[in-house]
């Protein structure tokens, strides 16, 4: 059986280019508290072998101006679900989209993908990016 090629670099970016609706927002009018959605149907493509990944992203931060429009989140998550790319792809995409949209205080993405092969994965990035 020949075996596969490896994992390219452009395995490794694919995706990240990929245009996305535009995340809207809407006003705060709360100081100091939390956000928390969860994404319990979050689906995506492998970018090398085509397979369907499965899983559940949690978004969390906290607001400063700006909170996420849901309906507009849920249009920019389904853009994911015929894209190949990485799990860890996503969860830092997504991360700096909702920073990008929200300017938060802090925020997180927990992305909690599906076991393929008997490995499950669980993805965490947060803002402010951990200094060095």
């Amino acid at each position: 059986m020949p075996k596969q090629p490896a994992y390219t670099a452009e395995h490794a970016a694919a995706g990240l280019d990929a245009n996305f609706p535009e995340i809207e927002v809407w006003p705060n009018q709360f100081p100091n508290y939390e956000i928390e959605i969860d994404v319990p149907e979050f689906t995506s493509v492998c970018p090398k072998t085509g397979l369907p990944d499965f899983g559940t992203l949690w978004i969390r931060y906290m607001p400063n101006k700006s909170c996420l429009e849901l309906k507009s989140l849920k249009e920019y998550l389904f853009t994911y679900r015929n894209l190949g790319i990485f799990q860890e792809n996503i969860v830092n995409r997504v991360l700096n989209d909702v920073v990008k949209a929200t300017k938060p205080v802090w925020a997180e993405v927990r992305g909690v993908f599906n076991a393929r092969g008997g490995i499950g994965t669980t993805v965490v990035a947060r803002y402010p990016r951990p200094k060095k």
